[in-house]
């Protein structure tokens, strides 16, 4: 179910004057006609937890600047990553399909260096803007194609890259090299590489900000390794003394990160601080009301490097963290701020996920969405109309002993063992809407809804190759 530009279907040139003009005057109802192609920048964190930011009820730590889009814009409470890992869960962005069709459906090196590239057919949410007259640009961690390859960020519709192409690269913030388009950038390794990276994104921004332009931020922060420069951190060493004695190790990738809870909340202190600077550049070039800020992050929070996540509360009292499907491996903030569109401190619990920013972008941009696409762009719940519900919500997942879940509406089924029992394996079954940390599994009550998660189960997923559960290989 790889989208090609054969699947990408434009509207006819010749259409009936009545239909043309009914078009044109339904169109303001959606996009008003003086604000047409906003420009759209995605922020994506990397590995943070459904807690650990302030305005999701982080309290060992502050996030002001990203606080502004939920007090500035809207915030989702039923919002989920693509995957519980990272280069799925991109893949999932990217291609607007979900797990069971996307073309990378987990983390898997090319040597010598990079991931498994998306093939060149994959139709992506940047080739549809940038379709639509949109400049492209791309700053922070890919992790879908080794360098040069069909699927590396200027193949697959993206003007402008600049940042880790290779994930194992992305796992020191003091790298040797980073990507500026196709050419390596030799570094001296002292260089904290997320300044550097929002240097580029910010600037370009400020080159592009007569628009339309699409801004991709996939930052790497907080993933580990805990590396950040010393005057974030220290703030936070003598808040938490009780850790300084603590050192947090994630490979070899030097420095090891002494009180690693300091190095953290100096992290995510720094990631707020280059949101800050992406914000007042809008600020500065008077376009913050034609540009929609859209944050949310990959998966749930790691256990590495040191990180304690549940001294955080990172997964805000969900079960489970990155790697999991349980709802603190894969729910995940969205925060969407549109000054004058969307509404200022107001909330969503709309159910919604990865692959519905392809169709959202699409709407956004005024471009025709291609069909088959997984999402349905929740574009009405932002301007507070009437939406659009999933059917249902699918993730499959290799690693672990094989994975796979599907929320249907307030329900949540979860399947573990798949490497060890196959597809005959239990499935769980839990109401999110009285058990959201899905402590009461309640699949003896429920055989219908086993059911019909195991019909699903077999209609979501599509072969690959690539990817296979014990029984396909």
């Amino acid at each position: 179910m790889i989208l090609t530009d054969r699947n990408y279907h434009p509207m006819p040139a010749r259409l009936p004057v009545l239909f043309l003009a009914a078009l044109i005057c339904a169109f303001p109802a959606t996009l008003p006609a003086a604000k047409q192609q906003p420009n759209i920048i995605y922020i994506l964190l990397d590995d943070a937890g459904y807690g650990d930011l302030s305005c999701y009820g982080q309290e060992k730590f502050q996030t002001p600047n990203i606080d502004r889009l939920a007090t500035e814009g809207m915030k989702f409470t039923n919002h989920y990553s693509g995957s519980t890992v990272c280069a799925p869960t991109r893949s999932v962005i990217m291609s607007g399909l979900h797990t069971g069709h996307t073309p990378s459906r987990g983390n898997r090196e090319i040597k010598p260096v990079g991931q498994f590239p998306i093939p060149a057919a994959t139709f992506t949410i940047a080739e549809a803007l940038k379709k639509a007259g949109y400049a492209t640009g791309a700053f922070g961690k890919w992790g879908l194609g080794n360098p040069g390859s069909e699927g590396d960020p200027v193949h697959q519709g993206f003007d402008r890259f600049f940042g880790y192409n290779c994930q194992r690269n992305a796992h020191t913030y003091y790298p040797t090299w980073l990507f500026d388009n196709l050419q390596k950038i030799e570094l001296d390794g002292e260089t904290y590489a997320h300044d550097l990276i929002m240097d580029r994104a910010v600037e370009w921004i400020d080159n592009h900000h007569k628009g339309p332009f699409f801004c991709f931020l996939p930052v790497t922060i907080p993933h580990a390794a805990m590396h950040v420069p010393e005057k974030y951190a220290a703030p936070f060493r003598r808040k938490f003394p009780e850790f300084e004695n603590k050192v947090g190790r994630y490979g070899n990738n030097k420095p090891f990160a002494r009180n690693p809870a300091a190095q953290f909340a100096g992290m995510m202190t720094a990631l707020d601080h280059g949101i800050g600077r992406v914000l007042k550049s809008l600020e500065e070039h008077g376009i913050e009301e034609n540009t929609i800020v859209l944050l949310s992050s990959d998966n749930g929070p790691h256990k590495e490097g040191g990180h304690m996540p549940d001294y955080f509360n990172s997964n805000g009292g969900l079960r489970g963290h990155k790697r999991d499907l349980y709802e603190g491996g894969i729910r995940c903030p969205l925060l969407v701020r549109w000054p004058g569109k969307v509404k200022a401190g107001s909330t969503s619990d709309h159910i919604s996920a990865h692959w519905d920013l392809f169709p959202t972008f699409c709407e956004l941009a005024g471009t025709e969405t291609p069909r088959d696409l997984d999402g349905i762009s929740f574009l009405p719940a932002l301007l507070g109309r009437k939406q659009k519900q999933h059917e249902y919500l699918y993730w499959e997942f290799f690693e672990g002993g094989g994975k796979r879940a599907v929320r249907i509406g307030k329900w949540k089924a979860v399947q573990n063992q798949l490497t060890r029992k196959g597809q005959d394996a239990p499935v769980e079954i839990y109401d999110l809407m009285t058990d959201r940390a899905e402590k009461n599994n309640l699949a003896t009550r429920k055989p219908e809804l086993i059911a019909r998660a195991r019909d699903i189960f077999k209609q979501a997923h599509t072969p690959s190759q690539i990817w296979k559960f014990k029984w396909e290989q």
